[in-house]
């Protein structure tokens, strides 16, 4: 199966299936997919999402964002969900050479854990249910809220880490031409160091300071997003398959 699924428009539309479990089982191909703007889909690039036949959309951008930017083109079955889960705006004024990009990154995704409490609950809800798939999940850029959001899918699964990490640095690959993007359209805009990047590192502070503070990302999940046991328990069962596949 592929992992990255090319689109002329789109630069970070990839499958998070594949990955083993920690009881021995895979997480589904083809069941739930995480990208960046869907609102530049338009002909071919359009035809083939169609022929993913996604049938949830899962939009974490704020609403003047789609406004500003667009949403995924209606289609007859597709179900469209706005759930923005970002509270406070980034203040790059506060990032320094001394913090670093990942120590910025993960403390700004730590503040989404605090702030989004509800949409995270009703996106992880969303995915659960089995005839909501396939799913995608998308922001912006596929990087930050859309990491946040699969990593807590895949911890709540069983993936361990090391793979959750690696699949947010997956974005990486994507970086230079967000870069490249973002000065044609923006010429004058200043770019902070972090753009674009999803260090491996960020994502690993994040999760070893949810779990210090929750105990695991289970106990955050049912602790304050309040999602209960049968919930996850039905999102294993939607997203996992007891056969072992390769990308």
């Amino acid at each position: 199966m592929i992992r990255h699924i090319e689109f002329t428009n789109l630069r970070n539309f990839r499958d998070v299936g594949g990955y083993a479990t920690e009881d021995g089982r895979t997480v589904r191909w083809q069941r739930l997919y995480r990208a960046d703007s869907l609102g530049w889909l338009a002909g071919d690039d359009l035809r083939a999402f169609h022929a993913l036949r996604v049938r949830t959309v899962i939009d974490l951008r704020h609403p003047a964002e789609v406004e500003r930017a667009g949403r995924v083109p209606e289609t007859e079955g597709l179900r469209y969900r706005n759930l923005p889960i970002e509270g406070r705006p980034w203040d790059i004024a506060r990032f320094s050479e001394e913090i670093g990009v990942e120590r910025y990154l993960a403390d700004r995704y730590l503040e989404v854990t605090e702030d989004g409490v509800e949409n995270l609950r009703a996106a992880v809800q969303t995915v659960a249910v089995a005839d909501n798939a396939p799913v995608v999940i998308h922001c912006a850029v596929g990087k930050d809220r859309t990491g946040l959001l699969t990593a807590l899918i895949l911890a709540l699964v069983g993936v361990a880490e090391d793979d959750i990490v690696a699949d947010y640095a997956l974005t990486g690959l994507a970086t230079e031409r967000f870069i490249a993007d973002q000065r044609t359209r923006h010429p004058d805009a200043p770019l902070w160091p972090g753009f674009g990047r999803a260090p491996a590192q960020a994502m690993r502070l994040f999760l070893d300071d949810l779990i210090d503070r929750h105990g695991s990302v289970e106990g955050y999940v049912t602790g304050v997003l309040q999602v209960d046991r049968a919930t996850i328990a039905e999102l294993r069962e939607n997203l996992l398959t007891d056969s072992i596949s390769r990308g």
